[in-house]
């Protein structure tokens, strides 16, 4: 039976292997091979995006930062009996690891129901410390003797998961956005920053930045200049494809837009924006979009801004949440935790 310092110990030595992923060192060739079949099975899931995951993830596993998130807990020395069910979602490479790490660090275990396009880097990690192989349970089918869910889908799934799993403990997670506002003041490796905010992960991403919050008269121009870097995501067919076919319904529909070759900006009120495009929306002060985001809480991830916005990280740091960065602000370790209290209680 693993106690908590064993689980610890797991973390760490899970990150310490993932940031240091090579191709040149012969323990990872699995690894890569991992990386070619889950690019078979998705091609949004290019090498270089499942890398970048990878070693993400391989730092926010650093031993400072565990100790950091799991202190705040008090989390259970020795193992819990509850199991818990996670429906992943498949938009970029190994989201849904946060919920796992979640699970595994409080001593509970986890049933694990993954993407239809996303079923081949998550086992495989899992796979690395057995220690963690020994707390997960993998299907394909029905889920089936679980004590609560953690669910994550579109707004359309949700509704069915809010049906399907009413009677459980659940977190139901939908579809949500990040934006940025920029102030005028940003310098040019600010807006690079910002063009990666926007683009890693094709922008499939709940936390890329869809839609940016402008200060009137300032120059659109220089967001194109920070995306340029990242040109070469139009080399990708399904992001050409889409770049394609937004283009086309927005002329024929009649739309200003503006356009790069490889990326449209559209003045739009909207947040979530279809593939290679971005909403942008102008302001006059920064008070008054301060009490519009409170009333678009629910549309919103995170917010990306070097201005004085409660919780805004910075720029480029979209895509690199900490394990207290929780998916649409729910505590998963605390939601764990006052379950197993909650099911302690009801024997």
């Amino acid at each position: 039976m693993s106690g908590l310092k064993d689980r610890i110990k797991g973390l760490e030595k899970l990150g310490c292997f993932l940031s240091n992923i090579s191709e040149e060192d012969s323990r990872y060739n699995s690894f890569f091979e991992a990386i070619d079949r889950a690019q078979s099975q998705n091609d949004w899931f290019q090498k270089k995006n499942c890398i970048t995951a990878i070693k993400s993830w391989g730092l926010a596993l650093e031993p400072d930062k565990i100790a950091r998130w799991e202190s705040k807990y008090q989390v259970n020395e020795t193992l819990n009996s509850k199991t818990i069910a996670v429906i992943m979602a498949g938009n970029i490479p190994l989201a849904g690891l946060h919920d796992l790490i979640s699970i595994w660090i409080s001593g509970n275990r986890a049933l694990v129901k993954c993407a239809t396009k996303d079923s081949i880097l998550i086992p495989f990690i899992i796979g690395i410390e057995p220690i963690f192989k020994s707390l997960t349970t993998f299907t394909d089918g029905k889920l089936e003797d679980f004590d609560a869910v953690i669910a994550t889908g579109s707004n359309n799934t949700a509704r069915y998961f809010d049906y399907y799993f009413s009677k459980y403990p659940h977190i139901i997670r939908k579809n949500k956005n990040g934006i940025a506002v920029l102030n005028g003041s940003e310098t040019m490796d600010d807006l690079e920053s910002l063009g990666k905010d926007m683009l890693q992960y094709y922008g499939l991403g709940c936390r890329n930045v869809s839609k940016l919050y402008l200060p009137k008269g300032f120059d659109i121009n220089l967001v194109f200049g920070g995306l340029y870097p990242y040109a070469n995501v139009i080399e990708m067919n399904k992001y050409a494809n889409n770049y394609d076919y937004n283009k086309a319904v927005f002329l024929m529909s009649g739309f200003d837009f503006l356009e790069n070759g490889f990326f449209i900006l559209k003045e739009d009120k909207a947040i979530s924006s279809p593939i290679a495009t971005g909403y942008y929306e102008f302001y006059d002060e920064i008070s008054s979009i301060k009490s519009h985001f409170l009333k678009q809480k629910e549309n919103i991830q995170c917010i990306v801004s070097n201005t004085d916005i409660e919780g805004a990280i910075p720029f480029g740091r979209a895509q690199n949440p900490e394990l207290w960065d929780y998916a649409d602000g729910v505590d998963t370790l605390e939601f764990i935790k006052c379950l197993c209290y909650i099911m302690f209680l009801s024997f």
